[in-house]
């Protein structure tokens, strides 16, 4: 029973061919392309609208000199919503639910943005770990501790997007198990589980969008303290 919860977590494989490639690469087929008409469809006006409100809304705060990293994290933001949201279907592989992806994901901006600060600001940057006013004695010690939580950012990072999908999905199985099992014991119960299976589908739409977003804002905050 164990196994096969966390079954629909490894990656699948067909004729030793891993299907998590495939999945990975999807998203970028998506993506919006120019096109030479003078009127854009539907589809690219949806996508050109959620690109320019997410945008803005991630680098209003931010300095003129971080905007560079705007298509990068709008990619990224894509990226991760096609990948959390195409993981509900069924017969489908969500590879952001593996915490190597994601660390993945995590470490590798993390560290861009730290260097980025390193090099422009290592004053400013610096100054983050010793907060303004701590007695002199403490110094050491909040030293440690503010370079100790400097290198959780990336793990927590990754942590939060995985054990989310994660969580959900478990939960998902969970009750759709109970209700087949209840189906024909107790059909009243059995629709009642159905109806709590729909409201967890849409609750975990809902966090797949979140997660994505507020995996992007978290490292755009980041950028914020060292540009």
């Amino acid at each position: 029973m164990t196994l096969s919860l966390f079954d629909q977590f490894l990656s699948p494989v067909v004729c030793w061919i891993p299907l998590v490639a495939i999945a990975i690469m999807l998203p970028w087929i998506l993506f919006p392309s120019p096109t030479t008409r003078w009127v854009n469809n539907r589809n690219l006006t949806s996508q050109n609208w959620f690109l320019g409100q997410s945008t803005s809304q991630i680098f209003s705060p931010i300095n003129p000199g971080g905007h560079k990293w705007a298509i990068l994290l709008s990619s990224l933001l894509i990226f991760l919503t096609t990948m959390n949201t195409a993981g509900l279907l069924p017969y489908t592989f969500t590879p952001t639910s593996q915490l190597s992806i994601n660390m993945g994901f995590a470490g590798a901006l993390w560290m861009g943005i730290v260097i980025l600060g390193m090099r422009t600001q290592p004053t400013h940057s610096l100054g983050h770990l010793l907060p303004e006013g701590a007695p002199a004695l403490l110094t050491p010690v909040l030293v440690i501790i503010e370079t100790i939580s400097l290198f959780i950012r990336p793990i927590a990072l990754g942590v939060r997007l995985t054990a989310n999908l994660t969580a959900g999905h478990l939960l998902i199985q969970l009750t759709s198990t109970a209700t087949l099992a209840l189906l024909t014991i107790m059909p009243i119960t059995a629709i009642f589980t159905g109806v709590l299976l729909f409201l967890l589908a849409l609750l975990e739409a809902a966090v797949a969008l979140i997660q994505a977003y507020v995996f992007i804002l978290l490292l755009s905050l980041y950028l914020q303290e060292n540009v």
